[in-house]
């Protein structure tokens, strides 16, 4: 974990994979926010045993692409754009939408003050 993020930091990592079925999820919980600052492209996959496939272990919480042999660059180029455009292009949107949308009586009470005072406005 500590080698990634210091790879992520030095954006040196071409890709960054990380598992959603990290316990503790804090544990990965802030990468995307990483990523996204660093430019780094990231995707979360299903299972950390996927991940320890690819390094031969049990399992792996992340994983930090840097370099690929010239016949699979083609491979990866494509994977970073997927990335983008699903994860890293969408990650405003995402935080907006996680947590489900449900809103305490505190804030609909400010929202319905709000709202009152455009339409006081309006008229």
């Amino acid at each position: 974990m500590n080698h990634v993020t210091s790879l992520i930091e030095s954006r040196k990592a071409s890709l960054v994979i990380i598992a959603h079925d990290v316990d503790p999820l804090e544990l990965v919980l802030w990468l995307p926010t990483l990523c996204r600052k660093k430019d780094v492209p990231y995707i979360i996959i299903k299972g950390k045993s996927r991940l320890g496939k690819v390094v031969h272990k049990k399992t792996a919480a992340v994983l930090a692409i840097t370099s690929v042999h010239e016949a699979d660059k083609k491979a990866l180029d494509n994977l970073v754009q997927v990335a983008r455009d699903n994860f890293n292009s969408r990650y405003s949107e995402l935080v907006k939408t996680t947590g489900g949308q449900i809103m305490g009586a505190k804030h609909n009470h400010a929202k319905a003050k709000e709202e009152k005072a455009r339409r006081a406005a309006a008229k």
